[in-house]
């Protein structure tokens, strides 16, 4: 069997030339949020500005404590940044709105723009496109908040089944129901972090996450937790997941995983980098979960870990996206 294929570093964009730190001007890294995702955001953040300011970057970290446009105006005013390098996970972060804001304030920032990180973030939106263009996507059904009693009592669900919310990322509020009696608890958790849910199929498999970097995907990464299922505890205590980079596939079906992965990017509009979540059936077919516009970024977190393989290390990972940031610019 031919383990999974490596494929060469991606050049950076030529139309951004090389730089000494102090030439990118003042980076501020913006983090934290206000969102169900804030602790885990101030973790990448951190990361970040200890590796940018090792390297000699004037950089600034910068605490988002509120979502009012006006005071995050003044704040990042106040600031005098020239790129913003964005680390805020969940809404307020990946949702578009701080992209809306820097756009305004014509500030260079990293990762995706407006539109696309709106449709990444919902995953209803994204799943249509994906279907769309035939790529796979469990089964699944919407449900809103105002309305979903009814709908519920009337379905007869096969089990087990996941719920999870619409527009949240690592796997807050997702439950795994394997029991006719606990579906009601799991959904009402669902409901504490957002109006709509998605009630799915659970599909047994392996579960594999591919990382885009300049439109290029990066070695697939396989994620084996110790306990059944990859929840919240699983992601973030440690010692409870192992990660096999790159996986050991057979080259075509790390191919096939790979070309999803970097499709769904590219339909919803993605730039810089993301990272999409899969999981693999017993054929071998990938179906995809979600796509993270503003992966985790500690340097031990997935995507630093695939561009690791390809000799990427995390101080050049982060310049790379500051290069695309003033490139998109």
């Amino acid at each position: 069997m031919e383990i999974g294929r490596v494929i060469k570093p991606p050049a950076c964009r030529p139309a951004v030339k090389a730089r000494s730190p102090k030439e990118f001007g003042r980076i501020g890294v913006l983090m934290g949020g206000l969102s169900s995702e804030r602790e885990i955001s101030l973790k990448s953040g951190q990361a970040v500005y200890k590796s940018l300011k090792q390297a000699g970057f004037d950089v600034i970290a910068i605490d988002i404590r509120t979502e009012n446009k006006k005071e995050n105006i003044r704040l990042l005013h106040n600031s005098r940044i020239d790129c913003a390098f964005l680390a805020l996970h969940g809404h307020f972060g990946e949702d578009g709105v701080i992209q809306e804001i820097l756009e305004g304030m014509n500030l260079a920032y990293t990762g995706s723009g407006v539109d696309a990180s709106r449709l990444a973030m919902d995953k209803i939106a994204s799943r249509k496109i994906f279907s769309a263009k035939g790529l796979n996507v469990p089964r699944y059904m919407q449900v809103d908040k105002a309305a979903y009693a009814a709908k519920i009592d009337s379905h007869n669900f096969n089990f087990p089944l996941v719920v999870k919310p619409a527009t949240h990322g690592s796997s807050i509020g997702l439950s795994i129901v394997e029991k006719k009696e606990n579906i009601k608890k799991a959904i009402n958790m669902a409901f504490v972090f957002d109006e709509r849910i998605i009630i799915e199929e659970y599909i047994p498999g392996r579960e594999v996450t591919v990382g885009v970097l300049e439109e290029e995907p990066l070695p697939v990464i396989e994620i084996l937790p110790k306990k059944r299922f990859f929840d919240y505890e699983a992601k973030y205590s440690k010692g409870m997941t192992e990660y096999i980079v790159p996986a050991h596939l057979e080259a075509s079906v790390a191919r096939a995983v790979q070309h999803d992965a970097l499709a769904a990017h590219k339909l919803l509009g993605c730039y810089g980098c993301s990272r999409v979540d899969m999981i693999l059936d017993k054929t071998n077919s990938a179906f995809i979960l979600e796509v993270n516009t503003i992966p985790g970024l500690t340097k031990t977190s997935l995507l630093p870990k695939a561009a690791s393989v390809l000799r990427i290390d995390f101080i050049q990972l982060c310049i790379k996206l500051i290069k695309m940031a003033y490139a998109k610019k």
